[in-house]
């Protein structure tokens, strides 16, 4: 089931609540069905049709329609029992959501001005204005995990699932990969970490003297997002950034004002401000990031093919495990040193998946196989290096409950969620009052709709 089958698309809800669905000026709206006193209208419908399209969905325009037509029913249906329930969804909750997605759309568009540009509204109104959708949407996500929480399979009903799967219609399971990694991750020597604060203060000496910020930081700051762009990130709330470099921006005051020296992961940082609006800053910044030494790399590097010529040489009966346990700096190293797919949350990769300098590693290896040192930055920016194990290369194969349990776990309860959700509408739909309009009526719906 698509994980936004329940959900209104806050991007939509923007689009739908601020222009014209079709762009080609004012289009007489109606109400297409009305759901427990909500009401579904044709631009809801078409807005989302018309964002599938952009995104590259195809199909019959009519099919795509009426499925989304039934996907908005099911949010009604679900706002409708949660309120019917009592749920309850905060102010708090809702400004806290609404503020991260008005960052994440900010970002999207490059800043707050390009944003409210587009729209041709304000912050203020828009906050307004998706304040009670969003409330919504969030009380509709309560009912949905009221409804599929509890909901599990037993092994006995995943190879039920399976064996009633009709042969022609079992997937096909492309290549997948689980890769190992053992990591050396040399520490920064006092004395670069000395050279970097030194440099970032010279810089920021330079300005308070008066030369420009942005200059200099299109010179020498070492952060390749904003650098170009005179050290500028464009406005950001709170919850964003590293707490440090948030705790300086916000506690600038004035535009143009320079804040003291902050060390955050990254490294080492001055800021200006450029300006402040409401809960949202701008600021330019250059970053210092201290240098991990060659040298010390080199010795990482040497460190780690020694591993390998362990792992390699039977004689020392050096298990991979073994290794990771002994010699990784990495903190999965709890995991065995696996690499974690964090969309599927196993250790199964897809080849398109992977990083590519890590699938140039691997493809060349047997499965056993570990690989010589290979250079590697760290999540936090850090140079390192680091070996590379291939522990799995499955070949294209119909799944089975051998190799792909783990995937047809996944597919059997997502039936069995669909099944709950199916039947939940079944006997919620009737206790609601629920009519459509003749544009509808012809589609053929997945639910069973008790229609007035």
């Amino acid at each position: 089931m698509k994980n936004n089958l329940f959900l209104l698309a806050f991007l939509l809800i923007l689009i739908s609540a601020t222009k014209p669905v079709l762009g080609q000026g004012k289009v007489a709206d109606e109400v297409v069905a009305v759901l427990g006193g909500h009401p579904v209208l044709w631009s809801d419908v078409e807005t989302q049709y018309q964002q599938a399209r952009m995104q590259g969905v195809t199909g019959d325009p009519a099919a795509m329609r009426c499925s989304i037509f039934e996907d908005l029913l099911l949010q009604k249906l679900m706002l409708y029992q949660a309120e019917t329930d009592s749920l309850v969804v905060s102010d708090d909750q809702v400004n806290s959501e609404l503020d991260r997605r008005l960052r994440y759309y900010i970002q999207q568009f490059g800043s707050q001005e390009k944003l409210e540009e587009f729209y041709d509204k304000s912050m203020v109104e828009f906050k307004a204005e998706m304040k009670e959708p969003l409330r919504q949407e969030l009380l509709a996500q309560q009912e949905q995990m009221k409804i599929i929480e509890n909901i599990k399979v037993t092994p006995s009903e995943i190879k039920a699932y399976f064996k009633n799967l009709p042969p022609d219609s079992i997937p096909i399971i492309p290549t997948e990969y689980e890769i190992g990694q053992i990591v050396k991750q040399p520490p920064i020597s006092a004395e670069e970490l000395v050279n970097a604060r030194s440099k970032i203060s010279s810089l920021r000496d330079r300005i308070l003297k008066g030369e420009k910020f942005s200059t200099l930081a299109i010179l020498y700051s070492e952060d390749p997002g904003s650098a170009s762009k005179g050290g500028e990130l464009g406005l950001f709330g709170r919850g964003t950034m590293y707490p440090e470099f948030e705790a300086a921006a916000f506690n600038l005051k004035k535009k143009g004002d320079v804040s003291e020296i902050i060390k955050t992961k990254a490294g080492f940082h001055v800021l200006q401000l450029i300006e402040r609006k409401g809960d949202f800053v701008n600021v330019r910044h250059i970053l210092v990031i201290p240098k991990v030494s060659p040298l010390d790399l080199q010795v990482a590097s040497q460190k780690l093919d020694s591993i390998a010529n362990l792992i390699h040489n039977p004689a020392d009966s050096m298990s991979f495990e073994k290794a990771v346990k002994l010699f990784s700096d990495d903190p999965g190293k709890v995991n065995g040193g696996m690499l974690q797919n964090q969309e599927t949350g196993n250790t199964r990769w897809d080849a398109d998946k992977l990083d590519p300098k890590v699938f140039f590693t691997i493809d060349k290896l047997k499965v056993g196989e570990t690989s010589s040192s290979v250079p590697y930055t760290t999540d936090d920016g850090t140079q390192a290096y680091r070996l590379l194990y291939l522990k799995v290369r499955t070949e294209p194969h119909r799944a089975n409950l051998k190799d792909d349990y783990n995937q047809i776990q996944e597919w059997a309860l997502s039936k069995k969620k669909g099944v709950a959700v199916s039947k939940w509408v079944s006997e919620k739909s009737g206790s609601a009052y629920l009519r459509i309009n003749d544009r509808y009526k012809d589609c053929a719906l997945k639910y069973e709709w008790n229609f007035k």
